[in-house]
C-alpha cells in the first residue's frame, strides 16, 4: 500500500496549477444519461472519476478518458438502469444517475450508498424530491426502487429543510426533462452547483437563479451534445492555500477563483494569509505570522467543511487559540489523535475543537482515515521537523491529483512510496 513521505521545515515557492473540481465532475458526469453526447474538458486523474466511469460504462454508455488532454467524452444510452451494491459502495457521489435515469428512461434501481467514515450522510432529501416529482419510490433489499408516472416526472415546487449538495444535483438533473416547471427553494449554492447548470444549460435546459437558493427548472423534451469545461477545485486551492501559510512560503495557484473560496478566504485572511487575485488565478503569501482564528463550517458561501482539518492543522502552529466547530457531518475530527501524535494541542468535544497553537509540530508515522484528513496530515507533515510518514494514502488519491508532484515542484521534501 502506498505511503508519502515529508521531510518538513521547505518553504514552499512558485505555481501550482489547480486541477479541475472533484465534486463537479462528479456531478457533471452523470448528466450524461440525460443526452449528450457530453465532452468534458479539465477533468483531473482520479480515483473517484475512474469509479464513475466504471458506473457509467456499466449502464451502458461509452466512456472514453484521455487523460493526457484532461479531457472524458461521454456518449450512448443506458441499457443497464441498475447501479450496483459493488461500485456504489466505493463513492457515494453514485447515487446522482438515480435522477437522471428515472427522469430519461422512467426508472432505476440504484443500491443505497449506506454510511461512510466522516458521516451518515443520508439520502432521504433526494427521494422525497424525486417523490415531489411524481416518482414512486421503495427501499428494497438495500436497493432504491424509483419509477415516474405514465407520462413521465412532472414539475413541482420543492423545498428543501437544510441544505444538501447532492440532494439539489439529483433533483436538478430530474427536473429538466420533467413536464412543466419545478423551483427548488433551498437550493446549494456551492461553485458545483452553479457549473452542473451551466453544463445543463449547454445541452438544453432551462434554468434561472443560477448561483442563488432559489432554482427555476423548466423542464424539455430532451437534452442535446455539449462541450463543457470542469471549473477549478475550490478545495484544491485551499489546500495549496494552507500549504503555502504553514511553510512561511508563496504560490500562484494558477486558475483559482476568489470567489469559489467563500468564507475560506476571509478566515485566511483574519488568520494572517495574505491572498490576492492574479491574471493567472491567486497568490498566496503569509503575513507577519500566523493567529488563532475561529470558524464554524456551513453550507457555500459558508467555511467549507472540506476544508476543516487542513485549517485544523494551519491553526496547530498558529500563535494563540482558536475554536473549530464542524456543524456538517458528526464524525469530521478522525484526524485529530494523528495530529496528536504530532505534537499538536488539540482537545475536542462533540462538534467543537480547541487547537492551541505551538511553535514546531514534529514528524511521526501517522494513518489517514478519510479523504480531507489525508491531505492535512500532508499538510502538518510540511511543517514538522523531521520525518512523516502518511499511510493509507488511497483516501488521497480519491480526491487529489499527483499531489506530491505538485509539492514537490514548489520546493516539498515529499515522495510517493510504493506498495
Amino acid at each position: 500500500m502506498d505511503r508519502i513521505r515529508i521531510r518538513g521545515g521547505r518553504r514552499l515557492s512558485g505555481t501550482i496549477p489547480v486541477s479541475g473540481a472533484k465534486n463537479a465532475v462528479l456531478a457533471l458526469m452523470p448528466a450524461a444519461l440525460l443526452g449528450g453526447p457530453l465532452t468534458l474538458e479539465n477533468v483531473p486523474d482520479l480515483a473517484d472519476v475512474a469509479t464513475m466511469s466504471a458506473l457509467l460504462a456499466q449502464h451502458g454508455l461509452a466512456v472514453e478518458h484521455d487523460r493526457a488532454a484532461r479531457r472524458l467524452a461521454i456518449g450512448g444510452a443506458a441499457t443497464n438502469l441498475e447501479a450496483p451494491y459493488d461500485i456504489v459502495r466505493k463513492m457515494r457521489a453514485s447515487v446522482l444517475v438515480l435522477g437522471p435515469l428515472l427522469a430519461r428512461y422512467g426508472r432505476a434501481r440504484v443500491s443505497m450508498p449506506g454510511g461512510c467514515a466522516i458521516g451518515t450522510r443520508p439520502v432521504d432529501l433526494h427521494l422525497k424530491a424525486l417523490e415531489a416529482l411524481g416518482a414512486t419510490v421503495e427501499l428494497e433489499a438495500g436497493y432504491i426502487e424509483a419509477r415516474a408516472p405514465d407520462g413521465g416526472l412532472r414539475g413541482a415546487k420543492i423545498i428543501f429543510p437544510v441544505v444538501s449538495v447532492g440532494a439539489t444535483e439529483n433533483t436538478l438533473m430530474a427536473a429538466v426533462l420533467a413536464e412543466g416547471e419545478t423551483e427548488i427553494v433551498n437550493a446549494a449554492r456551492e461553485p458545483e452547483i452553479e457549473d452542473l447548470c451551466l453544463c445543463l444549460m449547454r445541452m438544453g435546459a432551462v434554468i434561472e437563479g443560477v448561483g442563488t437558493d432559489r432554482l427555476r427548472v423548466t423542464g424539455v423534451r430532451e437534452l442535446g451534445a455539449a462541450t463543457h469545461r470542469v471549473v477549478a477545485d475550490r478545495i484544491e486551492a485551499g489546500t495549496f492555500a494552507c500549504a503555502a501559510a504553514i511553510t512561511g512560503g508563496e504560490v500562484l495557484l494558477e486558475g483559482a477563483r476568489l470567489d469559489h473560496l467563500g468564507a475560506v478566504a476571509r478566515v485566511l485572511r483574519e488568520a494572517g494569509v495574505g491572498i490576492q487575485e492574479d491574471p493567472r488565478g491567486l497568490r498566496v503569501t503569509r503575513l507577519n505570522g500566523l493567529h488563532g482564528v475561529d470558524v464554524q463550517t456551513d453550507p457555500f458561501p459558508g467555511f467549507a467543511t472540506d476544508m476543516q482539518a487542513q485549517f485544523m492543522a494551519l491553526m496547530s502552529v498558529a500563535e494563540g487559540a482558536s475554536m473549530i466547530t464542524e456543524t456538517i457531518f458528526e464524525n469530521r475530527f478522525m484526524h485529530v489523535p494523528e495530529l496528536l501524535r504530532m505534537g499538536a494541542r488539540i482537545n475536542y468535544h462533540g462538534a467543537s475543537a480547541i487547537v492551541r497553537g505551538v511553535p514546531q509540530l514534529s514528524g511521526a508515522p501517522v494513518m489517514a482515515t478519510d479523504l480531507r484528513a489525508s491531505v492535512s496530515l500532508i499538510l502538518a507533515g510540511l511543517a514538522a521537523q523531521g520525518e512523516t510518514i502518511v499511510n493509507r494514502v488511497y483516501h488521497l488519491d480519491r480526491g487529489y491529483e499527483r499531489v506530491e508532484e505538485k509539492l514537490a515542484a514548489v520546493g516539498a521534501e515529499i515522495e510517493r512510496l510504493r506498495g
